[in-house]
């Protein structure tokens, strides 16, 4: 096959495919196949009648647990990195056989073998790394068991989530496709997943958009009746009347829609069999065997066995005939042009009768138990339209936006609305957004920064659903311009009533979400009240099911009355900060919080009692931004989650991380544990090794923020060190970096003036080190003063060399829980450097 030309090409891979009919949405979207994977070739082969890939060589028929049938799969995808120079598949799609999962299979013996299809799905998804997943299945797919990829037996939401979560973000929820693009009523569990580097893009934005189903009348409308067994439409050979026995004629053809051939009131009409001249009544399971559907409903579950009368749901609502293979298709939303065989329908409706009997006596039971196991087309295809769109926005670049706000003038809040009313569609929501937030002249008072979607997704993913609540009350109590919001509409859509209250002390913000807000239409089950007001001051008097944001972060220094008016009732008093009161007062009233918060939570002093209530709030989850939460803003965040709508206090906390790309369930005995000052997220085994032949709190820790540039001089009496000066049980001498001063009355820091045993460590800095203080020498800032406690043996040369040692460094890292600039060494981190118990004391 000749390759095609094409210029930004999207791909995706399709396993346990069957027939394709599910991505052959795909394909209606533009999408590339790269490979597709099926078991039975009489299946693969209807795929290259729809021209599904570009290569033969794509179409790959076998085991996929098999080394062979993998080996095509990855030299596939290899083609298409070196062909079309793409860094991997767009997306990947994988359905799975649901044998041991469905509850209408009764034979569930040992099926785990079976379900390890399932697992190896999700490890060529770990392998292939494309940009978005979607797994599908039955309705019981996450809570069954399966032996994951460590071996260990677990259910198959948690093996997904320990695999792949550390790279997606990832939605599970189960839906019935009548309401996502087919006409049918399916139940059936989805999955998707969007790569964690996809910035701006949550699997909400994949997740197939709710679509209203037509009923069969709609459906069939332009269709003729049949009446006759054996008929077959002229125009249309997939129309036709499949024969059955006619003894089974009188048990359907006095049925109402709804009605079973089980309930007739003449016996002879009941589904029988004659044995030895006695009526031996057919046993009715599940109620809807020989049962006629109805004209004015969606069509019914699909299944397999569709063509026969005895299956589920499968009688016309007027006709007694099952339903034929085009109404099935039309039900299932597989389009007119998908082909069943080389011939196009066309020619197939201009041979002989004859010749169309034979043909489907030949095809039709491969036809439909095609479509009884297929993901209606209309669903994939509303998948495919949403990673088409996510795709193709245009992200725009900061200095553009700046361009944006002067050009249009968007620092006057009046210039802002109007902009956003004339060139919200142009730009697209997550534009809008970033271009509000920099154009908000407020926003270094207020603290009011931009949260990304992909974010704010990482909280708003471990929500609880509240499914026994049919309304529940939320709160944003720093709400800006909406970021959190926009998600909280997704996840609760399902929700009777969300009544949602949004408060922020800036009413400009208040008036730009409500026109972002006329834009994209406010779910109608969401009533939104906005509360112009400060939420440390507010009077609330409800309690709400979840508090969700992302408060300001600032210390409140200058006005001391605003200050006593914030503190008064808070419990940790202690700090200064903004966001340590927030969560104080949102514990007060709520089920269940959710803030992103700086990181200095974690391990900072002045935080000691905001973690404690925090612990004592079941806290369920902590993901750990780093620095990657808020793009242009140097601080590192971390996101929270106290859950306290159920009884049971959670034993273990999650723990994701995007800087070790971790998605982890730990002890919170162990990450909390009381003998260290602070939590410890990334707490391992190699930390305790350790940690085991360590004496800590050895150090009390100084820093004398007063020695400023403006105090030194080239040459002086007295030498101040600084960090780039400490090197590893040395002191660095550096040109045009040395200063000196010559009087040292003003500076705590003189206290320690050749003072003897005394240890300098550079502050700000996952790399330690350690130097002695020399004579006649003092330190600035960026370096902390260790002095040894009483009864603490001296330091010597050993213990210097091994602060700056690798190993030390390694587990320094952990004990800083990998951060980046919440490092500085105060009372509490300075209890990790500790001395060697094995070393010789002097």
């Amino acid at each position: 096959m000749k390759r095609k030309k094409m210029t930004k090409v999207l791909t995706y891979i399709s396993l346990f495919s069957s027939a394709g009919v599910g991505c052959y949405g795909f394909k209606e979207n533009g999408f590339e196949c790269i490979a597709t994977n099926e078991l039975l070739e009489k299946r693969l082969q209807i795929q290259k009648y729809n021209n599904k890939c570009q290569y033969d060589s794509g179409y790959i028929s076998g085991d996929i647990t098999e080394k062979e049938t993998q080996s095509k799969l990855f030299a596939e995808i290899n083609r298409w990195k070196k062909s079309y120079s793409i860094n991997e598949p767009d997306v990947l799609i994988a359905t799975p056989p649901c044998q041991g999962m469905s509850v209408a299979n009764h034979k569930k013996n040992d099926e785990l073998k079976r379900n390890s299809l399932v697992v190896e799905s999700i490890s060529i998804t770990k392998k292939v790394q494309p940009k978005f997943f979607v797994f599908e299945n039955v309705r019981a797919f996450l809570n069954t068991i399966c032996t994951d990829i460590d071996d260990n037996d677990k259910p198959i939401k948690k093996a997904i989530l320990s695999n792949l979560s550390a790279k997606y973000n990832i939605y599970f929820k189960i839906v019935n496709f009548k309401d996502y693009g087919a006409h049918s009523s399916r139940t059936r569990t989805l999955v998707v997943g969007v790569r964690k580097d996809l910035k701006g893009v949550s699997p909400f934005d994949i997740f197939p958009k709710k679509s209203n189903f037509k009923t069969l009348r709609e459906l069939f409308k332009d269709l003729p009746q049949l009446h006759n067994m054996g008929e077959i439409y002229q125009e249309d050979i997939y129309h036709s009347f499949r024969t059955y026995s006619e003894h089974m004629l009188p048990w359907i053809e006095l049925l109402d829609e709804g009605q079973s051939a089980f309930d007739n009131l003449d016996t002879l009409r009941i589904p029988h069999k004659v044995i030895d001249g006695e009526v031996v009544f057919n046993a009715n399971k599940n109620g809807d065997k020989y049962a006629r559907w109805y004209w004015d409903r969606e069509g019914p579950c699909i299944h397999t066995r569709n063509d026969i009368l005895a299956s589920q749901n499968t009688v016309h609502p007027s006709e007694n005939r099952v339903f034929s293979i085009r109404e099935l298709m039309l039900m299932m939303s597989i389009p007119k042009n998908f082909k069943w065989t080389l011939s196009d329908v066309k020619d197939l409706n201009e041979l002989p009768i004859e010749e169309k009997k034979a043909f489907l006596k030949k095809e039709e039971l491969n036809i439909r138990h095609c479509i009884g196991e297929a993901v209606p087309t209309g669903v994939f295809s509303n998948i495919a339209k949403n990673i088409k769109q996510c795709l193709s926005k245009v992200s725009i670049k900061e200095t553009a936006i700046i361009n944006v706000i002067k050009e249009y003038e968007l620092d006057n809040i009046e210039n802002l609305i109007s902009f956003i009313d004339v060139h919200f569609d142009h730009y697209g929501i997550e534009n809008i957004l970033q271009i509000a937030e920099k154009a908000n002249s407020n926003r270094q008072d207020t603290a009011a920064y931009f949260t990304r979607k992909d974010i704010a997704y990482h909280l708003v993913k471990d929500l609880p659903l509240f499914e026994k609540k049919k309304s529940i009350k939320v709160l944003e109590p720093s709400v800006g311009i909406g970021n959190f919001v926009y998600l909280l509409f997704d996840l609760y859509s399902d929700k009777e009533k969300v009544e949602l209250d949004v408060i922020d002390i800036d009413q400009n913000s208040l008036e730009v979400f409500k026109v972002i807000l006329s834009k994209i239409k406010v779910p109608s089950n969401f009533v939104i009240n906005f509360i112009n007001e400060d939420f440390l001051l507010s009077r609330i008097t409800t309690v709400y099911d979840l508090v969700i944001g992302n408060p300001p972060y600032y210390k409140l220094t200058n006005d001391k009355k605003l200050l006593e008016s914030y503190k008064k009732d808070i419990y940790n008093s202690a700090t200064n900060n903004v966001f340590s009161f927030f969560i104080e007062k949102a514990l007060k009233i709520t089920k269940c919080l959710a803030f992103i918060v700086p990181k200095s939570l974690i391990n900072a002093p002045e935080f000691n009692l905001t973690r404690k209530l925090l612990a004592e709030h079941n806290l369920v989850k902590i993901c750990d931004f780093g620095e990657k939460g808020f793009k242009g803003v140097k601080i590192e965040t971390i996101g929270f989650i106290t859950d306290q709508t159920t009884k049971k206090t959670s034993s273990t906390i999650v723990i994701e991380s995007l800087i070790t790309e971790e998605y982890t369930s730990k002890s919170k005995e162990y990450i909390f544990d009381d003998q260290y000052p602070y939590w410890l997220l990334y707490r391992d085994s190699f930390f305790d090794k350790i940690a085991d032949n360590l004496q800590f709190s050895v150090f009390t820790a100084f820093r004398d923020r007063q020695v400023t540039k403006k105090h030194t001089l080239d040459k002086g009496m007295y030498r101040v060190l600084k960090s780039r000066n400490i090197g590893n049980n040395e002191i660095v001498d550096l040109v045009n970096y040395d200063c000196y001063i010559n009087s040292l009355n003003d500076f705590s820091v003189s206290q320690y003036l050749n003072k003897d045993n005394v240890v300098l460590v550079p502050n700000l800095t996952y790399y330690p080190r350690a130097a002695y203080l020399p004579e006649n020498s003092i330190v600035d800032g960026s370096v902390a003063v260790l002095e040894k406690k009483e009864n603490v043996r001296n330091i010597n040369d050993d213990d210097i060399e091994y602060f700056g040692s690798k190993e030390f460094s390694d587990f320094y890292r952990i004990a800083r829980n990998y951060g980046t600039r919440s490092l500085n060494i105060d009372n509490n981190s300075v209890f990790f450097f500790g001395i060697r118990q094995n070393v010789e004391v002097e």
